[in-house]
């Protein structure tokens, strides 16, 4: 099985393949890449760290709810983790349906709940020499 989180660079088009499907009309593609700027500041880079084992649990479920809430074929999530500079792609969802609008449906929800749920960190250095770890989104339960 290929991994959901590492640190290897994501290879797009082993997942396309890996999605392949004749029955899929739509392929809808989101890529997530580090942007060189933030809140003001001028980033030079993005170190994302997970742990590893619940990031893979949370991204399965994460690919399986999309599966169960869209008419879709199939959902493959990938999120690097380590040092990445400006530019590189940091995370990619592929859906594939029979249509356009649920595949594009179903990559907002996995791109928004993988945000929400999955136990990954990004620390942001600045061209000021600087570090700031970015707040995400409170993990469901984290607050009870």
């Amino acid at each position: 099985m290929t991994e959901r989180v590492d640190a290897a660079a994501i290879a797009l088009n082993d997942l396309l393949d890996d999605t392949a499907s004749a029955d899929a009309g739509a392929v809808v593609v989101f890529g997530g890449t580090v942007r060189r700027h933030h809140a003001g500041q001028s980033v030079t880079d993005i170190e994302y760290s997970a742990y590893a084992p619940l990031a893979e649990r949370a991204l399965a479920a994460v690919e399986s709810e999309a599966l169960s809430r869209y008419d879709i074929i199939s959902c493959a999530i990938r999120h690097r983790t380590g040092r990445l500079a400006v530019g590189e792609l940091s995370v990619v969802v592929v859906v594939r349906a029979a249509h356009r609008a649920e595949a594009f449906d179903a990559a907002r929800f996995a791109i928004d709940r993988l945000k929400a749920t999955a136990p990954v960190w990004k620390r942001e250095t600045y061209a000021d020499g600087s570090q700031v770890f970015q707040q995400g989104e409170m993990l469901p339960g984290a607050g009870d």
